[in-house]
């Protein structure tokens, strides 16, 4: 593929990028749109003993796209204590393990966070490969000051009202991660909170159908049944 060849000239000539045997990669993947990858990220994932993905369907798709074949380990919510020991004594006899997500960097609102911190006890070197993340692609489209922001992520099934009610008095953008299931219940939900604050909703970000619906709270509740239910949605607050 044409892509072998820009990998192994990156090789060539980045020698100091070369992967570390016995370390835990923590790879960032597109969000959306495949050709948003570094070189360096399909370097590690060309040469990782081991990936462990949160989907190993999903990886694939990544994978087949730049023709690479490594070994992949499910690596997802449910399944991150049982597989802790596993990875980290893959990591003790010197195997070089790629962590990655579905989409955007392992950690941030997706798996990964336990076996970090498990590696960082044990001694085992963490290296982070930097990539797309939902958080900072939101926040640049929306268009409001953000020098600082709230990231709050995923929001609990149970006790959003008291959330909501919480959020409201952090004065700066608020970054939401919603899905498709909840974010026109979310959206009408939040209006009662934020009604005359300005919204920012994003969707399928990076991708052919991206969408960013602006306006304040309250006027996007009230067009909600218009919103495709598409994709994971993330929703910045201009709560200044």
């Amino acid at each position: 593929m044409v892509y072998d060849k820009y990998i192994d000239e990156f090789e060539n000539h980045f020698p100091a990028a070369r992967f570390e045997k016995g370390a835990l990669y923590i790879v960032a993947t597109p969000i959306g749109n495949l050709e948003d990858i570094s070189f360096r990220a399909l370097h590690i994932l060309k040469n990782a003993d081991v990936i462990a993905c949160e989907d190993t369907r999903v990886t694939s798709v990544l994978l087949n796209r730049y023709g690479i074949k490594s070994r992949l380990v499910s690596y997802y919510s449910k399944v991150e204590n049982s597989k802790m020991n596993f990875l980290t004594g893959e990591l003790k006899e010197g195997r070089t393990i790629a962590l990655v997500s579905d989409a955007g960097t392992p950690g941030i609102s997706d798996p990964g966070a336990g076996i970090i911190a498990e590696c960082v006890r044990e001694g085992i070197k963490v290296i982070s490969i930097p990539g797309a993340t939902a958080l900072i692609h939101s926040i640049v489209v929306s268009g409001f000051e953000s020098r600082k922001f709230f990231f709050q992520g995923f929001l609990p099934q149970k006790g959003r009202e008291n959330l909501f009610g919480r959020l409201k008095s952090v004065k700066m953008p608020i970054v939401i991660y919603e899905s498709k299931f909840r974010i026109r219940k979310t959206l009408t939900e939040m209006s009662k909170y934020f009604g005359s604050k300005e919204v920012s909703v994003s969707r399928e970000l990076s991708k052919m159908h991206e969408t960013t619906y602006r306006g304040t709270m309250k006027e996007i509740a009230g067009y909600v049944s218009a919103i495709k239910e598409k994709g994971e949605f993330t929703l910045v607050i201009n709560n200044i």
